[in-house]
């Protein structure tokens, strides 16, 4: 199989690689950054990648002296990536709305697409969804709960499906008042207890809206209505989540907290990997814990609640409004509850404006008056 893995600096790509290590058989034929230029050498070098893109052009013209090969760059260059004809997997691991044309590209080329990028199906499911079966294209989805659901409906009928648990670990602020987390810093933040991961989805681990826009995920992936997907806590990270059927059977996948499980589930095609690190053991004796999340303590969820019952353009607002103010949180320009804020107030002045069925265009259209809106309104809160 070839496969081309866009974001290979990332978490999700440098463990795609590692995983690929005992798959030889398996050529990576197309790398891309966004500006980790030298430790996308080193991947091209190890694997004899013949295609390469680095996102900013200056550094991807740089590579190419370098390397006295072409490099590509910018958005063409991914969607170059995303479609070459000798490819046969395409793993997005990119992050942000940036994945969502080269995934739409990917999709129309009729690849098989490893997702792990949750903006293309929350701003765009409602295209999305509609494609795979108009290009004959698969998806695979990555994150650990949706894989875990997916695991759990081979084999169902999707009408035997009652609801959807999908869980949470409720990151490194749990059990906290949102008054106590008004002055909780990134490092704060950053400190998963469970998982490790890229900074942006650890924050929104903190905040709680990554479970937002994995209901959004789960609503279009598997093709059930949002008020039918329930969020739980569980703690230690070992149920990844479960689907409850009609007869009020629940069935669950677990696991250890590993993003190396889903990745090679989806990379492999749902083949079982032999798995030679940590695993639960039964022999000893451990408890799951379950608790409802605050929807008070952490507005970001239940804000992504709001925006997935919506619809339309309102998850891009959603999203979009989370992405800069994540971006200004990191850059210490504002205060860690000041990230839900932002996202309330640009989900309601975006009310007027919604769009109930948008565009390719009319999303990044969107996504652009989101970001503005962050930042004139940070802007306006420092004079």
């Amino acid at each position: 199989m070839n496969i081309v893995i866009l974001g290979s600096s990332g978490s999700i790509g440098t463990q795609c690689l590692s995983l690929l290590k005992d798959h030889r058989s398996h050529k990576v034929i197309g790398l891309s950054v966004k500006s980790k230029v030298e430790l996308l050498k080193e991947q091209a070098g190890e694997w004899q990648v013949p295609k390469l893109c680095v996102y900013e052009e200056a550094l991807a013209e740089k590579l190419s002296a370098d390397l006295n090969m072409p490099v590509s760059s910018g958005m063409k260059g991914l969607i170059e990536l995303a479609t070459l004809p000798e490819a046969d997997m395409v793993v997005v691991a990119l992050v942000g709305m940036i994945g969502i044309l080269p995934t739409i590209s990917a999709i129309k080329a009729g690849k098989k697409i490893a997702l792990a990028n949750k903006e293309t199906l929350v701003c765009a499911g409602h295209l999305i969804m509609p494609m795979l079966s108009e290009y004959r294209a698969e998806l695979f989805p990555i994150d650990s709960e949706h894989s875990a659901i997916w695991q759990c409906l081979r084999g169902e009928e999707e009408k035997s499906v009652e609801s959807l648990l999908l869980t949470a670990s409720g990151g490194p602020f749990f059990g906290l008042k949102k008054e106590e987390m008004e002055g909780k810093t990134k490092a704060d933040a950053l400190k998963h207890p469970n998982w490790s991961m890229g900074q942006k989805i650890t924050i929104d681990s903190a905040t709680m809206v990554n479970k937002g826009l994995e209901m959004m995920e789960a609503h279009w992936l598997f093709n059930i209505p949002m008020e039918k997907i329930q969020v739980v806590i569980q703690r230690e990270s070992i149920l990844h989540s479960a689907v409850v059927f009609q007869d009020g059977a629940v069935k669950g996948q677990m696991g250890v907290p590993d993003m190396r499980l889903p990745i090679a589930y989806a990379l492999f095609q749902e083949e079982r990997e032999c798995y030679r690190e940590q695993r639960i053991d039964f022999s000893k004796a451990f408890s799951l814990h379950f608790f409802p999340p605050s929807l008070e303590d952490f507005p970001g969820l239940a804000l992504g609640m709001k925006a997935g019952a919506k619809g339309g353009s309102m998850p891009t607002v959603y999203n979009a409004a989370n992405e800069e103010a994540v971006r200004l949180f990191l850059e210490d320009k504002i205060r860690f509850m000041e990230i839900p804020r932002s996202i309330a107030h640009c989900m309601k002045e975006h009310e007027r404006a919604w769009n109930e069925f948008p565009s390719v265009e009319e999303i990044f259209e969107t996504e652009q008056w989101a970001r503005a809106e962050v930042r004139r309104l940070h802007k306006e809160e420092k004079n």
